[in-house]
């Protein structure tokens, strides 16, 4: 096959052993029409050169990658759904296909499917994603990757040619398989689910896993500081991830804890909403009827969730130094939001008073004057740099205000950064690019009625012209 230098597979998961995954078979499709292909994605790891028959072949019927894993692995984990623990999960309609590294880094990198069909762990599911369900997730990642967030990569959607029944969505409706490319597919509740038989010895070999290969700092280290380093550097990360999600106005859905990436990688998309506003009762979730995993309340459903990562380590932590690590999530995810906010506004930090001034101001406006949310943070990238541009905008009523008047005088304390780069054509239009509910269904439509698929292609190059705009290192 035609790989280029880039390509550099791995077979390190499986080294696990029985424990944490089952071999099993993909599902023998009707039909593997490739509806999406990422390129950028695919340059990176060395697969770009595939024909498009080749990558059906790779990523539609699941023939192994040349040096990559010989068979598929699902992957076995528990965790607590909306608080309630369940120990019949796992990977119940994906698995993990292959490893393989970043040529960037060198990090390792998972390719793991979704709707691949039935494992072990599917309990009365079909193991199958609906085709909306796949084109949804390649939305999400794609916005959330020009946004800054850290998040699975959507690298293949090929439609598979099936009838499926959901609960959910008109039936009978498409079906796919997609591919996703994330670093790691280790979650909270893959710990858990040790934890939960008694196996310290496994838990000290996964610990010893995700130290050498995602970690690899941690690496030397032994016994209670390797697990005290580790649960540290999970906190930090999903701090990170969690201000990431509250600058870009996004709301996951299901922050349950199989669905927390110990590498703080956010992943899994289903009932996701980007919030036309702030407000943090806003949820994604039909069935999340007292707004557990509100937009506002995320914050603390992943500090919940790294309560019971630390749970699994106590035999190595102990008590107290486990809750000291846990006590300094506040004070993280509320300094990573100042730095994501300034990110996203492209303006130096001014100390921690002045940025903390800046991030109250700011979401104290948007709380109270129910601006948009993301033209407000397009109205004003580069501060008061972008006060004509701003007069300008469809919100520029919001910004004549008391309300705002804060924001202002914080703004003036803040340079714009080389970053803000206000001469890119993305930032001469009068509206930014968004991806409110609206227009998700307005993108599905003709692809459901016609098989048009024009209107997708369409977002993901303005979603492009975004990303280069921001120019946000991929991560």
């Amino acid at each position: 096959m035609p790989t280029t230098a880039a390509y550099q597979p791995e077979i390190l998961h499986e080294s696990l052993g029985d424990p944490f995954f089952d071999l099993v078979e993909p599902a023998k499709f009707p039909k593997t029409i490739l509806r999406y292909r990422n390129q950028r994605w695919a340059k990176r790891v060395g697969l770009d050169a595939l024909t498009d028959e080749e990558w059906i072949a790779h990523f539609g019927r699941f023939e192994p990658l040349p040096g990559g894993l010989p068979q598929a692995l699902a992957l076995r984990y528990h965790g607590h759904q909306f608080r309630v623990y369940n120990a019949e999960l796992g990977d119940g309609r994906g698995f993990l296909f292959s490893q393989l590294r970043d040529a960037a880094d060198g990090r390792l990198l998972d390719l793991g499917t979704k709707g691949s069909g039935q494992t072990p762990w599917s309990r009365r599911g079909d193991g199958r994603l609906t085709l909306k369900g796949g084109v949804r997730e390649i939305l999400a990642t794609e916005m959330l990757e020009a946004l800054g967030v850290d998040t699975s990569k959507s690298f293949s959607l090929i439609e598979t040619g099936e009838a499926l029944v959901r609960g959910d969505e008109p039936s009978p409706t498409r079906s796919s398989v997609l591919v996703r490319l994330s670093h790691s597919h280790i979650r909270i509740g893959t710990f858990q689910r040790l934890a939960f038989h008694d196996d310290k010895g496994a838990i000290d070999r996964l610990l010893d896993y995700v130290c050498a290969h995602y970690f690899p700092a941690l690496a030397d280290l032994s016994g209670p500081s390797k697990a005290q380093a580790f649960l540290e550097t999970a906190v930090a990360r999903v701090a990170k991830l969690g201000a990431g999600y509250m600058s870009a106005g996004f709301v996951h859905g299901v922050l349950n804890s199989d669905n927390i990436n110990v590498t703080g990688e956010s992943f899994d998309y289903g009932p996701w909403r980007f919030a036309p506003v702030y407000d943090p009762l806003f949820t994604a979730a039909y069935f999340d009827e007292t707004g557990l995993y509100s937009f506002g309340r995320q914050p603390s459903a992943l500090a919940w969730n790294l309560a019971r990562l630390a749970e699994c380590l106590l035999h190595l932590t102990g008590l107290e130094a486990a809750q000291r690590t846990l006590d300094r999530f506040a004070g993280l995810i509320q300094k990573e939001f100042r730095a994501a906010l300034l990110r996203r506004l492209a303006l130096a930090s001014a100390g921690e008073e002045a940025d903390a001034r800046l991030a109250k101001a700011f979401t104290d406006f948007l709380t109270a004057s129910r601006a948009p949310f993301e033209q407000t943070f397009f109205d004003w990238r580069g501060g008061l740099a972008s006060h004509e541009r701003a007069a300008k905008s469809p919100s520029a009523a919001f910004y004549e205000t008391l309300e705002f008047a804060p924001v202002r005088a914080a703004m003036a304390e803040h340079e714009a950064t080389a970053e803000a780069r206000l001469d890119h054509p993305y930032f001469r239009r009068e509206a930014p690019c968004a991806m409110l509910i609206d227009e998700v269904e307005l993108i599905w439509a003709p692809i459901a009625e016609t098989d048009d698929w024009s209107a997708l292609r369409e977002k993901i190059a303005r979603i492009g012209e975004m990303r280069d705009a921001y120019g946000f290192a991929p991560a």
